[in-house]
């Protein structure tokens, strides 16, 4: 059986990552970015296109597994009739090239371990040329070198285009694997002590958890979605990606499939707002300073996403040869999304600002006229259509969350000014610009028949976006059109106990060929950063004991090491989209500080 999503645990170095499945194989790695071509692409296809499993010789899934308390260092556990044995996986800080330490230390009895290694570069496309130098195999195709070691030295042949090494752990013996990656024109990087750097990453990241200030219920699923966000953060620009993978289905052998290995606006604000609540002000910091740099330029080509430096062309194509993750296909690489216009991104970009200016960030140089700019274009193209905050492929709609998000973008310009009158701007016409989208809004954008905010204008349509109406505040909580939302969106995309983000079922009110709003047929799992969500919306709205008891179901769906994907499917208790989700565990720690800590980022 292939395995299923949240089989898989992370490991990285803040410059990429892999996923290790329960069976102690790596299946999935790009080097030496999140976004670069995987060399193991079994996530996406079989063994054949590249995977790396170290576990006793004919055992199955591992007995056990956790990551050491507060690490991102990850322990696997087998007990079998010959003994115990223990793989622990880690990607220590990067120096000059990324490395994979796998450790294997023998707990009882004598068990004889196998590791079989197999390098396929280019997302399983190539079989690279393997030859032996100094007590290393080396595999080099193309602009890909790669070195394997252990240490002590075992036994290791090359057979079937794969790498095998086979020895026998009695307890307290030792042997570790080191996997580097370098250009393959440059000469072999220093070697890492695999055992220094398992000490030394235990350290750090403990050291790093502890400054979490978050004392509450479920302390430890917030130190994990922090961890996870700290290990999906581009470390040489402060970039966060969206998730370490792509094409992990939204539906089983669907076509909803994309690449989530850049960084979206989107996410900015609530990413910003998590890390500076949480304690981790050095890492906002260095997610505003990219989210500066990234948008710097003429606003009329502000995108939705951008690469992990703020590269701007993120081209789209398909991998035919790899059949995807449990025969969902197409594989994607890049996302054309990026060319779509989303009016929400704009309202992001000054909701983001505004707080880092809030919480007392240094300020940049020049981060104010950018904004004064970045408002001037919004104010002779808000009445646009756009995609929205879903990047639906369906058509352009005069979406309610997209000016909902024009609304805080000339809220936060006045209230800047307002607070720091020295400033330039047009303040008198930034007020009425802010009052006349609010009319609009809840003039078109309301059903007072149904007592809910729509999905688009004229339609009877829901989306769960517009729960941040409070939270961003648009509306006051006690409002009942707020009110009237939260329960519209409860009953109509309610599933399991969670929520979608919107009915892909519907096509209502527009042409759409047989496929939903968003373009695309078949359907998707309930939205899990949706579901955190209805739980802020419940507990604003004075209904704190639902909002804790739809938590405590979300935090109970995370894997048994405490990730999170996009989506769920609550019928088939399955995670769904691609793993793990930067945007389900900002929602995670935000909702956890809504629900049982202080925000201190204001």
């Amino acid at each position: 059986m292939h395995p299923r999503i949240e089989d898989y645990a992370l490991i990285g170095d803040e410059q990429t990552a892999a996923l290790v499945g329960r069976d102690g194989s790596v299946d999935w790695l790009c080097l030496p970015r999140f976004d670069s071509a995987a060399c193991f692409a079994r996530l996406l296809g079989d063994e054949e296109h590249g995977h790396w499993r170290i576990a006793p010789k004919e055992a199955g899934p591992c007995t056990r597994r956790a990551y050491r308390r507060d690490t991102l260092v990850l322990d696997t556990e087998w007990d079998t009739p010959q003994g115990s044995v223990r793989v622990t996986d880690l990607m220590p800080q990067r120096d000059r090239a990324p490395d994979v330490v796998r450790v294997v230390e023998g707990l009882s009895g004598r068990v004889t371990v196998r590791s079989t290694l197999r390098l396929r570069f280019d997302y399983g496309s190539i079989v690279p040329w393997m030859r032996r130098s100094g007590g290393h195999r080396v595999a080099v195709a193309g602009p890909d070198s790669v070195w394997l070691r252990s240490e002590p030295a075992v036994r290791t042949w090359g057979e079937d285009f794969g790498t095998y090494s086979e020895f026998t752990l009695a307890a307290g013996e030792r042997v570790a694997f080191v996997l580097t990656w370098h250009p393959s024109h440059q000469p072999r990087p220093p070697l890492v002590d695999p055992f220094a750097a398992l000490r030394d990453s235990v350290a750090d990241w403990r050291r790093w958890a502890s400054r979490c200030r978050y004392r509450g219920p479920h302390r430890d699923a917030v130190v994990r979605s922090l961890i996870t966000l700290k290990a999906l953060t581009y470390a040489p620009t402060g970039g966060i990606v969206a998730a370490a993978t792509t094409s992990l289905p939204e539906e089983l052998g669907g076509v909803r499939n994309w690449d989530y290995r850049y960084c979206w606006l989107r996410d900015s604000t609530l990413t910003l707002g998590a890390l500076l609540a949480a304690g981790y002000r050095k890492e906002a910091e260095a997610w505003r300073d990219w989210l500066v740099r990234a948008v710097a330029g003429d606003p009329a080509d502000l995108q939705i996403m951008y690469g992990l430096a703020g590269e701007r062309r993120l081209p789209e194509f398909e991998l035919p040869w790899l059949p995807g993750f449990a025969g969902s296909a197409p594989v994607r690489i890049g996302n054309d999304a990026v060319r779509q216009l989303q009016l929400d991104v704009y309202g992001e970009v000054m909701d983001s600002l505004s707080l880092a200016r809030r919480a007392g960030l240094p300020p940049k140089p020049h981060m104010w006229s950018l904004q004064g700019v970045l408002l001037e274009f919004l104010r002779s193209v808000w009445r646009q259509p756009d995609e929205g905050l879903w990047e639906v492929r369906g058509g352009r709609r005069q979406f309610v969350h997209s000016k909902v998000m024009v609304w805080v973008a000339a809220d936060r310009a006045v209230r800047t000014l307002e607070e720091s009158p020295e400033l330039p701007g047009d303040l008198d016409g930034w007020r009425a610009l802010r009052d006349e989208v609010h009319r609009e809004v809840c003039e078109k954008g309301y059903d007072p028949a149904r007592r809910t905010f729509t999905q688009y204008y004229g339609s009877r349509e829901l989306d769960a976006a517009v729960l941040l109406i409070p939270r961003v505040g648009f509306l006051p909580p006690d409002d009942p059109r707020v009110i009237g939302t939260v329960d519209a969106i409860r009953a109509g995309l309610g599933q399991g106990g969670f929520v979608r983000r919107y009915d892909t079922d519907s096509d209502t009110g527009y042409e759409a060929g047989g496929t939903s709003i968003d373009g695309m047929p078949g359907g998707e799992g309930v939205f899990l950063a949706c579901s955190f969500w209805l739980a802020d919306a419940l507990h604003l709205t004075g209904r704190t004991k639902e909002a804790r008891e739809l938590f405590e179901r979300l935090v109970g769906i995370t894997n048994d090491v405490g990730l999170l994907s996009e989506e769920y499917d609550p019928v088939a208790g399955r995670q769904l989209g691609n793993f793990p989700q930067a945007f389900s565990h900002v929602g995670l720690v935000n909702t956890a500080l809504a629900l049982f800590g202080s925000d201190e980022a204001g």
